[in-house]
């Protein structure tokens, strides 16, 4: 018989930290927190395994899981001396989702689970107290309609309010017990109402309506989308975990909690973490009020009025601080704990490995390095290369002047500008109208997953430092201020007001500061990040455990010099199409395209060498030694010509030529598809004279850098778009023969080497051959995969996302390279290339080279570097470093 079900309770546990596969992280953890003697509320896990029957099997569950369940239940209620739907002394349960990878907010629980209009009077008189029990009823109804039965929350909020007015309250905490239970009244009626049937009393079947309602939040909307982002497989399915409640809403000497072993946000090694008096867990991360601090250390730092747990509950405290020295020591990592205090007595609801900052997992790492706890192997190991993002952009400017219109929560670090919305939806379709937003909401939900992704920092007017955005946005590097309390939120005028009576408008432009919780009203300028310190360090030991080179993609001295200062070790792509857009060459240029004869050309390129020329020497004085890989002129002649009548002018007059002709000459030009058209080496063989213009360029420009004492230069000529030998045969021929006429002229010695992007599956077909000729080869993954696939880069957004959702294809090949597929026809190449030619140098430079999956996919056929974008060099040394370990 398969075993479905695993119970934890009183210090033993039938599974393990090592089972998240089958458990799920929560599940998992909470057994062995059980093992380690932490006192965790008894339970049981409904296995990941149960969520694949049930999607395999038309939403049904296994035939024997039910006496399972049941069998658990009453264990359940042997170590908390009550029974499930008992009037008098009743059990109740929470169930939650847990899937291997934490997800946030973004599937569905249940809390309080066994109440009905019976079980809540036995609750009434076990606990002696009837506010507490219809305090619980009435969150459950409201929870279980929501989640279960498809009744907004909202509808139940609206109910309370109307109470709360009609009675002159103010807090939730001034309703009475007669109170909760009127309005007990009110939500099942509400039901009633909506559904045309009663709230559901049985006990059992709301336990496998609940059960059922966490395995299709696995499927629903905000899930899938969190999974497509995070990499997530659908396939790997959620479990259930079902507990017994404890509360920490009975009364003073209750309450509840989240706190982290070390600072989210900071990494700095304090307890950290939120609690209320008197409150159920949703409390703390809804946002319903203010959290107080956990810490007398954090009390200081946060400025609060708010005792501190620390000071009214020291012997609670105390034991708490020895559960977080105890669960960081053995799961050597940042911890992410859920308590809830019943009556004076602890309980550990959950840990798991804390989401953090970037800045906050850099310093987590380094530090447990230095305490002995990992090794620099597994500090590496600790952070993804992706996050380095949030380390790598811009923040204010401490000088620049700021119109502080609200003061929150430091919830997410980092600087954002944009302007505001009001509703994820609305940040979605103003995003894709190319506009830059801040999310501004009174409190986020999961529901708001699509809008938060895609703005570029977001404001909530409520909640604590655990909230669902602070812990949504930290996981995405998204800078977020929330509890900004004293601005109002009019989500249907959609106006943002402050303290003062300024009121913005839907459009309007602000700025927040995750780092401080400032919120301004305009635009604050940016400086540039300097990276050092813990930063460093941890670079460091990369470099000293990576094997494979990073080089950058530049053309300008900006972005060569920001390579440098984020350890590139030379450009693996110089595109030197883009230098020609300047506004001081573009009418050279076009001269050139529009000349009809090899003279009139040979005049323009004469105008442009100089150019090409400066260009290449800042950049070899830049790279000061390192090795620059120069593409030659690539993309089709007409990309360049004008559109506008006005530029079709301006270009006729320098041309000396009639508008008329302009427009029959790029009409002449155009091609139908001109990725596959007249374009890299053909353009070479059509007009050598382009390609020995920028040879002498090159060469020049070396032999310049070197007479005035600079580093030797070691320029690598890359020629674009070859298929066949033949073709680099001849362009060779051009480079080598112009490269001797200038360095004979200058008297100057330059080393260089000839060589190709393979971009074309035949150029891999064939790579044995071309490495006659090439001395290194450059895979341009981007091309590569475009003619691979029969794909355009520039359309296949309109369908790959479709593809992604249905499970056509896991990621989209753009972004991450395609193993199967054009992965086989790189490693093709390798393999040929080495073939002929052993020493043969072996890169790449497309898209791929910055993505983490796909440098270890480098890595392991052997590739000498890869090359990427400025701001992704450091998350590419740290890729290739992690490779590095995970193929020892």
């Amino acid at each position: 018989m398969t075993k479905w079900v695993y119970t934890f309770a009183k210090g033993k546990a039938e599974g393990r930290a090592d089972m998240k596969e089958l458990l799920g992280g929560k599940g998992a953890n909470l057994a062995q927190m059980s093992n380690l003697g932490i006192p965790v509320p008894a339970g049981f896990t409904i296995t990941t395994e149960v969520c694949t029957h049930f999607y395999d099997n038309g939403r049904t569950y296994p035939d024997d899981l039910k006496e399972q369940v049941m069998a658990a239940l009453t264990e359940i209620e042997g170590h908390m001396d009550a029974r499930f739907g008992d009037p008098k002394k009743p059990l109740l349960v929470s169930v939650r989702s847990g899937a291997r990878a934490s997800m946030p907010g973004m599937m569905d629980t249940v809390l309080n689970l066994g109440l009905n209009d019976e079980t809540v009077e036995g609750l009434a008189k076990a606990s002696g107290d009837a506010r507490f029990a219809y305090d619980s009823y009435r969150r459950f109804i409201q929870m279980y309609s929501d989640v279960v039965l498809g009744v907004d929350h909202y509808i139940f909020e609206e109910l309370l309010e109307y109470l709360k007015d009609e009675k002159d309250y103010t807090l939730d905490t001034d309703l009475t017990g007669e109170d909760w239970k009127e309005l007990c009244v009110q939500f099942k009626d509400k039901v009633r109402e909506e559904l045309d049937e009663e709230f559901p009393q049985d006990p059992g079947a709301q336990l496998w309506g609940a059960v059922g309602a966490v395995f299709k939040s696995w499927m629903n909307a905000r899930a899938n989308t969190y999974r497509i982002l995070h990499n997530i497989p659908a396939e790997w399915g959620t479990a259930v975990n079902i507990q017994a409640m404890v509360f920490g809403n009975m009364g003073e000497n209750c309450a509840t909690g989240v706190c982290f072993s070390r600072n989210p946000s900071t990494g700095d090694n304090h307890f950290y973490g939120e609690y209320l008096v008197n409150a159920q867990g949703e409390d703390v991360v809804a946002g319903i009020r203010t959290p107080q601090p956990l810490t007398l250390f954090e009390k200081e730092e946060s400025r609060s009025s708010l005792p501190a747990m620390e000071e009214i509950m020291p012997d609670t405290y105390r034991e708490l601080v020895q559960y977080r020295d105890q669960l960081e020591a053995h799961y050597k990592d940042m911890q992410d704990m859920e308590f809830t205090i019943q009556e004076g007595k602890l309980w550990m609801l959950q840990t798991r490995v804390g989401k953090r900052t970037t800045k906050a997992a850099l310093k987590i790492a380094v530090d447990m390095c230095h305490e002995g706890l990992i090794s620099q192997e597994e500090a590496v190991m600790r952070l993804d290369p992706q996050s380095l993002d949030q380390l790598l952009h811009p923040t204010l400017d401490p000088d620049a002047p700021r119109d502080v219109m609200s003061q929150g929560l430091p919830a997410s670090p980092g600087a954002a500008t944009g302007r505001i919305v009001f509703s994820a939806e609305d940040a979605e379709s103003w995003v894709k109208r190319k506009e830059e937003v801040i999310l501004v909401r009174t409190e986020t939900s999961p529901e708001d997953i699509g809008g938060m992704h895609v703005a570029q920092g977001i404001l909530t007017t409520r909640g604590g430092m655990t909230s669902h955005a602070a812990v949504v946005a930290r996981g995405m590097g998204t800078p977020c201020v929330s509890g900004a309390g004293d601005l109002k939120v009019d989500h249907r005028a959609k106006t943002l007001t402050s303290f003062n009576g300024k009121v913005l408008v839907e459009g309007d432009v602000i700025t927040i500061d995750g780092s401080n919780g400032q919120v301004m009203a305009g635009t604050v300028p940016t400086i540039q990040p300097e990276l050092s310190g813990d930063f460093s360090k941890l670079m460091e030991w990369v470099d000293n455990i990576r094997t494979m080179g990073v080089r950058t993609n530049a053309e300008t001295p900006h972005d060569a010099e920001m390579a440098r200062s984020f350890g590139a070790e030379g450009i693996g792509l110089c595109r030197t199409e883009h230098m020609f857009f300047d506004s001081a060459r573009i009418n050279y240029v076009r001269e050139m395209i529009l000349a009809d004869n090899e003279a009139k050309r040979r005049e323009a390129l004469a105008d442009i060498l100089p150019f090409q020329r400066q260009d290449f020497e800042d950049l070899f004085e830049i790279m000061e030694g390192l090795p620059v890989t120069i593409r030659l002129l690539d993309p089709p002649l007409h990309e360049f010509l004008p559109h506008s009548e006005r530029d079709m002018a301006l270009v006729a007059e320098v041309a000396g030529m009639s508008v008329e002709h302009v427009k029959e000459r790029a009409s002449e030009m155009a091609e139908q598809n001109p990725m596959l058209g007249h374009r890299g080496c053909r353009l070479g063989i059509t007009y050598p004279e382009i390609y020995e213009m920028q040879t002498r360029a090159i060469f020049e420009a070396a032999c310049n850098v070197t007479k005035r004492g600079g580093k030797p230069v070691v320029p690598e000529i890359m020629i674009p778009l070859v298929a066949m030998k033949a073709e680099l045969d001849r362009l060779k021929e051009v480079v080598d023969k112009t490269a001797h006429e200038v360095c004979q002229g200058e008297g100057v010695e330059i080393d260089f080497i000839v060589g190709t992007m393979i971009e074309l599956p035949r150029a891999a077909l064939r790579a044995g051959d071309i490495a006659q000729t090439a001395e290194f080869f450059s895979f341009g993954t981007n091309d590569l995969t475009q003619t691979t696939f029969g794909l355009s880069r520039d359309d296949a957004g309109k369908f790959l996302r479709v593809y992604q959702e249905r499970g056509v294809i896991e990621v989209d090949p753009f972004v991450s390279i395609d193993q199967d597929g054009v992965g086989e026809l790189v490693q093709m190449g390798c393999e040929r290339g080495r073939a002929t030619r052993p020493n043969i140098k072996l890169g790449i430079c497309g898209e791929h080279g910055g993505d983490p999956v796909s440098i270890a996919f480098f890595n392991r056929i052997g590739l000498n570097y890869v090359s990427c974008s400025p701001f992704r060099v450091p998350i590419a040394r740290l890729a290739a470093a992690q490779a590095a370990i995970r193929q020892r």
